[in-house]
């Protein structure tokens, strides 16, 4: 399995990098069945992130290869998510710096990889609000940052308010940190259990909740 996780400028390098390495790590404990890079829409370049840190994307964003397409999402001010660029001061809020994406090849690219049979495309935090703005949520289940979950539902998604959200091709992690419970579920479900424990053992992580699927039956009110 071969995921490809998204630089864009002013991503957030949680997002990025806490399953960048849980995924890295599950690539060494399956015996290589695991590999990851860093890409962009625009291909080889150093990305910035919205608190100053650079990474390096190693090519360009593949829609069509098999395997995982993660989506992070931005840092900066937080501001009000809706806030148009240039308010409440200047570009550098999370919402500007989502809404930019959308001004690149990304969301065609991200089309092109949600239409592909073979290809899971995921999120954390804010990459899910940047495939909702890119009119890919549609119908689907997501989840998001909990300041966020509005903006969610305005791009069409039935948001859940969980932890990770698994609706098929499409899985979605909440806050920044969910990037390590995203990592593991994602070894769990495509490598199996016994190698997402290994990983989850040696980070010292615990996963929180339950996992939410649409399935089973719907609970009665609490």
């Amino acid at each position: 399995m071969h995921a490809q996780i998204v630089l864009f400028d002013g991503f957030d390098p949680l997002d990025v990098i806490a399953p960048y390495e849980v995924l890295h790590a599950g690539g060494i404990a399956s015996g290589g069945a695991v590999t990851v890079e860093l890409v962009s829409a625009e291909g080889a370049r150093a990305v910035r992130s919205g608190i100053g840190l650079t990474l390096h994307a190693t090519t360009a964003l593949d829609p069509a290869r098999p395997g995982l397409v993660l989506v992070p999402g931005a840092a900066g001010r937080v501001g009000e998510l809706d806030e148009a660029p240039g308010e409440g001061g200047g570009d550098e809020h999370i919402s500007a710096l989502l809404r930019r994406t959308l001004t690149t090849e990304l969301p065609a690219l991200l089309k092109a990889a949600m239409g592909h049979p073979e290809v899971i495309v995921t999120a954390v935090c804010g990459g899910s609000l940047v495939l909702a703005m890119a009119g890919l949520l549609a119908g689907r289940h997501a989840t998001t940052h909990h300041l966020a979950i509005g903006l969610l539902e305005g791009g069409g998604a039935h948001a859940v308010r969980a932890r990770v959200v698994d609706d098929g091709d499409l899985v979605t992690g909440a806050g920044v940190t969910s990037g390590l419970d995203l990592g593991l579920y994602l070894l769990e479900r495509e490598i199996g259990p016994r190698v997402a424990h290994a990983v989850e053992e040696l980070f010292a992580h615990e996963r929180r909740g339950v996992v939410w699927r649409d399935a089973g039956p719907a609970p009665a009110p609490l």
